[in-house]
């Protein structure tokens, strides 16, 4: 029976009322002292919470699809995504390095070797926001060959609210970038890894909020701009790249239609395709239609001149609820907009799941900017 089958979920409620119907009707009996009463009422507690646990966590899973399958739940599948490039030949696929990667750079070691992650704040001039971020150099920037190249960079998103150390820790970026680089399937790129969530605990999705936080022109034009002064980062869209999952994936997405000229492509891990409006992210558009049509990607095609950029979506066959507006988005995407898509067989909305898509969308994303 499958993870998220009505069947399990069904056990797993009737477990947890048995137990609890037991544990009320034996506990006068368990209410003698001895060790056996002592052991019995341990027992019947530990097992009635464990079954009202396990039926919680059945049925939040359920609903917000966080694991598709036991496998997935285990970390047991590691099945990698291959990009299907809709623009130029469909039947052209992308294809990384197939081998999961999780070595992390080793702390006090040679950057010229392994490259170097640093901890940084950074502040945006125009949108006056401060964030931190982690910032990856690749081995290259520090070799003596490289010492005039101007780099690709690309900005990375978590979720919301997210923690920018988990792309370091947890989804291995720089390890990742690192490892196709050698293997020369795409070239060496700086990455900037921050959350979306600049105003906490708001979710800001990513908009220029009238009369608030300007996101968008932070994540759009602060940023690049600081890093290009800062490091040895080009300028513009072939240079710079954008990419996230979930809340960052649609953030990703939006940023680049929006700008077209200063970012080359973006790539949305299971992302949505419009702003969420809900107690989280409170009025983002305080009444302006224009506005909130302009933050739905999907209207944005259908309505307005596609932007000149490349763009990869990704979804699930199993386990992810995005595959519809996916495969929607997809439908709605004309010239000269170019999409790409991978969608893995199975799959929920975790970090197991973006781990198997990301090393072929920082290919399919290094073949398109530097």
């Amino acid at each position: 029976m499958g993870l998220t089958s009505h069947k399990v979920l069904a056990i797993a409620v009737l477990a947890a009322v048995v137990l609890f119907a037991v544990t009320v009707w034996r506990w006068p009996r368990l209410a003698r002292r001895g060790w056996r009463p002592v052991f019995g009422r341990v027992g019947l507690l530990f097992a009635t919470q464990a079954a009202v646990f396990a039926a919680v966590a059945l049925f939040a899973n359920r609903s917000f699809l966080f694991y598709s399958s036991w496998d997935d739940l285990l970390g047991r599948e590691t099945g990698m995504g291959t990009v299907l490039v809709h623009d130029t030949n469909p039947s052209g696929v992308v294809v990384a390095s197939q081998r999961p990667v999780s070595a992390d750079i080793p702390r006090g070691s040679d950057p010229a070797r392994n490259g170097l992650v640093r901890e940084t704040a950074i502040a945006g001039p125009k949108s006056h926001i401060v964030s931190s971020a982690y910032v990856y150099l690749p081995p290259q920037y520090f070799q003596p060959e490289y010492a005039h190249h101007l780099f690709p960079a690309t900005i990375v998103l978590t979720g919301y609210p997210g923690a920018a150390k988990a792309l370091v820790s947890r989804l291995d970026y720089p390890a990742i970038a690192r490892a196709q680089a050698a293997a020369h399937h795409m070239a060496p790129m700086v990455l900037i890894m921050l959350r979306p969530t600049v105003a906490p605990p708001r979710d800001t999705e990513c908009v220029d909020v009238p009369h608030g936080p300007q996101t968008e022109t932070y994540f759009a034009h602060d940023i690049p701009d600081v890093i290009t002064h800062s490091y040895r980062v080009g300028p513009g869209l072939t240079h710079w790249g954008i990419m996230g999952d979930s809340t960052g994936g649609y953030c990703a997405l939006k940023i680049a239609m929006h700008h077209p000229n200063d970012f080359g492509a973006a790539v949305g891990l299971a992302a949505d395709y419009k702003a969420a409006e809900d107690p989280t992210t409170g009025d983002l558009f305080h009444g302006d239609e224009a506005l909130r049509h302009h933050a739905d990607l999907v209207w944005l095609l259908r309505h307005e001149t596609p932007p000149s950029t490349s763009m990869l979506v990704t979804s699930t066959l199993h386990g992810e609820r995005n595959l519809p507006e996916t495969r929607r988005f997809i439908k709605a995407v004309k010239a000269p907009a170019r999409v790409s898509s991978m969608i893995l067989p199975n799959g929920g909305h975790n970090y197991n799941t973006w781990k198997r898509e990301i090393p072929a969308a920082l290919v399919w994303l290094g073949r398109r900017v530097g």
